[in-house]
């Protein structure tokens, strides 16, 4: 069959007097054969080079010496018959051939510069088509459960409570600003008030914050929310949501429903409230046996109310060489975690006595095997001891697990080939019943651990007012492989409940009025109980791709300082535009 292909000279090469064309799109490459007979094309194949545009007829014929298994299209090569030059291409600052490792010799301010080039990548191109295809199997499952894709202003009102807003002044009310959405969270519950009684939309949000690898300012979720909800019916929605788009763009099956447990638990036992579950590993409270020990460090930890010893069963460190182990300590517990410092028993394989950190005149040998029973530290295996205050130790031991587990090959290292588990396993869970409120040192009040129109667990309401601190909220988030891929929770819909929640963040009636009176307003004219989710499609598509940063699934992203160097954004604008806005920049000195 003759045909034309259009596209990007990947890479040429001669070969027996043949010219080698492979021949690129998005949809892959095709290899183009040109033969020394046809003078004209021949002379016009040589002079292309690397990402040359070009338009190439010939005929489809099997590929000589062999099938190329690596290539969709690798059991057939096209005999080129005419080769048309569309546009040429300078020198590359860094290469984007399928060939070619990847970004050879591109730094991500490189990348960033020039995404126009980056985004030749099959890589990059590939995720940018599952992302593509995650929309489309999204809106496909929420119109098949009855829900109306609805779009909420990207111009609001500030309502700073949380992250910071980027504001927009406006031209026509002078001193006046709107501020882009963190979330549409106010405008879809007035969307239950109104009776539409399920709501989805995939929106863009935004939040002036420090940058992460999974973190940018301007953001995509999928963003749900249901009258007369209760937690496992959202649950078993996004259940099923998450089971289609696996089954869709990967041909895994998930299994449901997914395992729960309350934040509480899942500090206790993993140090985290987002635990990856792809390994065990869990934590060990020893401070009952540790209790009367004698050893300083157990006794001035166990001295207060608040205090911890905990630990964790590490396999195949029972044999680990006093350097590591004081690298580990020096390093990584003292250093990146700030902890005390790390008491380690050892069990080596070899059978014998287990062998301790800590002197047997400190603490005293039965002690040792008090804890190293209670753990169950079999042969082969270390005690890793952590000692301190239960709001830091518990959740020191969690990122220790983490660092023990990648080093031990438990789950890949952030940035690895294969980092993000493309292949999986695919260790989803819920992580329900968080704290309603947090508490603030440096502010002296508490703050909405999620957002302030949660609603509190019902059993736990006198508390709001007497012990804010101890009120747990009907929260939910869902976690991936140790990855928040969303949060959600069944809301306030009784006026005078939210009023009791502003009393409790020291938001008086006036000033509530003032920031969110449309609301309560709303809530006098019959609000229905409702709960909803928002789910952060770009580490949904993240995960779904193994890709190591956020800035991989997007199309144009932020860099670490929000920053879009490939347009030069954030940039100054002229006097006239300020002046129209009413505004005067006040510049940091220097």
């Amino acid at each position: 069959q003759t045909v034309t292909l259009e596209g990007w000279v990947d890479t040429s090469r001669r070969l027996g007097g043949l010219v080698f064309l492979d021949l690129r799109d998005r949809h892959g490459l095709t290899q183009v054969v040109v033969e020394p007979q046809r003078e004209d094309i021949y002379a016009a194949a040589e002079r292309l080079r690397s990402e040359y545009v070009v338009s190439i007829q010939g005929v489809v014929e099997a590929r000589e010496g062999g099938a190329n298994a690596r290539l969709a299209t690798g059991e057939v090569e096209v005999r080129a018959t005419s080769i048309e030059l569309l546009n040429a291409a300078e020198p590359l600052p860094f290469t984007v051939s399928s060939h070619a490792d990847k970004n050879v010799g591109a730094s991500d301010d490189l990348r960033m510069r020039y995404r126009y080039l980056d985004l030749r990548r099959p890589e990059l191109a590939r995720n940018l088509v599952l992302r593509h295809q995650v929309y489309q199997i999204t809106r496909r499952h929420f119109d098949r459960h009855g829900f109306l894709e609805i779009e909420t202003p990207v111009l609001m009102k500030s309502t700073p409570e949380g992250a910071r807003d980027f504001l927009v002044p406006s031209r026509v009310h002078p001193g006046k600003f709107y501020a882009l959405p963190q979330s549409p969270q106010t405008y879809k519950q007035i969307l239950m008030v109104a009776g539409l009684d399920r709501y989805m939309q995939i929106t863009k949000c935004f939040r002036d914050e420090d940058l992460r690898a999974d973190r940018q300012p301007e953001f995509t979720q999928i963003d749900v929310e249901m009258s007369f909800a209760r937690e496992e019916i959202v649950q078993a929605i996004i259940e099923e949501l998450m089971v289609t788009l696996w089954r869709e763009t990967k041909g895994v099956e998930l299994a449901t429903p997914f395992p729960r447990m309350s934040y509480a638990d899942a500090m206790r036992r993993f140090g985290s409230d987002k635990p990856d579950l792809r390994f065990a590993m869990e934590i060990h409270d020893l401070s009952a046996h540790a209790a009367g020990s004698g050893f300083r460090v157990f006794e001035d930890a166990l001295a207060g109310d608040g205090g911890a010893v905990v630990a964790l069963v590490v396999p195949g460190a029972g044999d680990w060489g006093r350097g590591q182990l004081d690298r580990l300590d020096k390093d990584v517990v003292r250093g990146r975690l700030r902890a005390g410092g790390l008491i380690h028993t050892r069990r080596p394989s070899a059978g014998g006595d287990a062998v301790s950190s800590v002197k047997a005149e400190a603490l005293p040998a039965e002690v040792v095997a008090r804890m190293l029973a209670a753990a169950g530290v079999a042969s082969g295996e270390a005690l890793f001891v952590l000692a301190g205050p239960s709001s830091k130790v518990f959740q020191q031991a969690g990122d220790l697990r983490l660092h023990l587990g990648r080093e031990l090959g438990l789950i890949p290292a952030p940035g690895a080939e294969g980092a993000g588990a493309a292949e999986g396993p695919w260790a989803f869970h819920w992580v329900t019943e968080f704290p309603l409120l947090e508490y603030s040192e440096d502010d002296g009040r508490y703050y909405a651990m999620h957002h302030p129109f949660t609603s509190p667990v019902a059993e736990d309401l006198p508390l709001l007012a007497t012990d804010p601190g101890k009120v747990r909220a009907r929260a939910y988030d869902l976690v991936l492989n140790g990855t928040e891929l969303g949060g959600g929770s069944i809301r306030i819909h009784d006026r005078a409940v939210q009023q009791q929640m502003f009393d409790a963040l020291g938001i008086g009636e006036a000033e509530a009025q003032a920031r969110f009176g449309f609301l309560l307003d709303a809530f006098r004219y019959g609000a229905p109980p409702h709960g909803g989710i928002a789910l952060g499609l770009d580490r949904l598509v993240m995960l779904l791709t193994g890709a190591p940063s956020l800035r991989d699934v997007i199309a144009f992203p932020k860099t670490q300082s929000a920053q879009e160097p490939m347009v030069a954004s954030p940039d100054t604008v002229d006097d006239a535009q300020l002046r129209e806005l009413h505004i005067r920049t006040v510049l940091p000195e220097g």
